[in-house]
């Protein structure tokens, strides 16, 4: 009697109801016919939400790339969340939000009822959206596995920047890893930073890199972790750190991307296609820094850059 009545508990577990999808709420691409879906980048193979969840569900990593300013990637993440838990044990959940220093903060709010301004008790960054972030931390904080920082402390990347480490390990080191990453930087930075800049930002963004693939080593698992996309990348992030630190196996990748976006073969193992924001000029914003930056090194603009995400 009890070999049949675990797998038909197994069944039960599975077929668990899920939370309805959130509504799109970014106002582009809604007509887009790649809106909402989901592809294995491996096969090629369109899936159903659900279907996602059963693959990831058998992972003990599970990387989530985002762009962090779009509200429907964060209201996937909690969808996405919530589906793992209805599946198995969650072992934690791991932020690149959240820096080791805010550890000892986040640690004591889970034991005690959440405060009114939980913002302000955890030393949220300013830098990071709280109407986006807050309901996955709330969510996070009132179930019974651990919410983890993944990052560095500023204090460790302006050390990184100065001193600029030596990785250690042969696939994130490759010179295909770097140059990407390189171009990658020139990009986001609208071609301003000096060459001269180019190898200690290389170095932080590496860093870390190792530092996420570190924390979910060290994590409960299974364990979810939500960075931004170009740090879950198969071909040039955390991935490649894992494999240089002997755990190639059992980590899946998922990128939620906006339409018309496109993610490269080799970059992740799923991509969701979500609805998109209205396209921004930050380029414009930089310029106008620039000149400042030029008179005083240690101008705001010099911050963001050590800080980049």
């Amino acid at each position: 009697m009890r070999l049949l009545l675990l797998p038909l508990f197994g069944l039960l577990a599975a077929c668990q109801s899920l939370p309805p999808l959130p509504e799109w709420q970014s106002p582009e691409g809604r007509d887009n016919p790649e809106l909402g879906v989901i592809r294995d980048m491996r096969s090629g193979e369109q899936l159903t939400p659900e279907q996602l969840l059963e693959r990831l569900a058998t992972q003990s990593r599970v990387l989530v790339g985002e762009q962090h300013d779009n509200p429907d990637h964060h209201a996937l993440q909690l969808w996405l969340l919530q589906g793992l838990e209805a599946r198995r044990p969650q072992g934690s959940l791991l932020l690149e939000m959240l820096e080791p220093e805010q550890q000892a903060k986040v640690d004591a709010v889970r034991k005690s009822s959440l405060p009114a301004d939980l913002s302000q008790a955890l030393a949220w960054q300013k830098n990071w959206n709280w109407e986006l972030y807050g309901p996955i931390v709330r969510h996070a904080l009132a179930q019974p596995y651990p919410l983890l920082a993944a990052n560095l402390d500023r204090s460790e990347i302006k050390r990184i920047y100065k001193e600029r480490p030596v990785l250690q390990g042969e696939q994130s080191t490759a010179e295909t890893v770097r140059g990407p990453l390189l171009e990658q930087i020139r990009e986001s930075h609208c071609g301003l930073l000096p060459e001269s800049q180019m190898p200690a930002m290389l170095a932080v963004q590496q860093q870390r890199d190792r530092r996420m693939a570190e924390r979910l080593l060290a994590a409960p698992t299974p364990a979810v972790l939500f960075a931004g996309a170009f740090h879950v990348r198969r071909d040039l992030g955390v991935p490649l750190h894992l494999a240089d630190l002997g755990k190639a196996e059992g980590n899946a990748v998922l990128i939620f991307s906006e339409v018309g976006k496109p993610v490269e073969q080799g970059a992740a193992d799923y991509v969701w296609y979500t609805a998109a924001l209205p396209p921004i000029d930050h380029c414009a914003g930089m310029r106008q820094k620039l000149p400042a930056a030029r008179l005083a090194p240690t101008s705001r603009l010099h911050s963001d850059l050590l800080n980049h995400r």
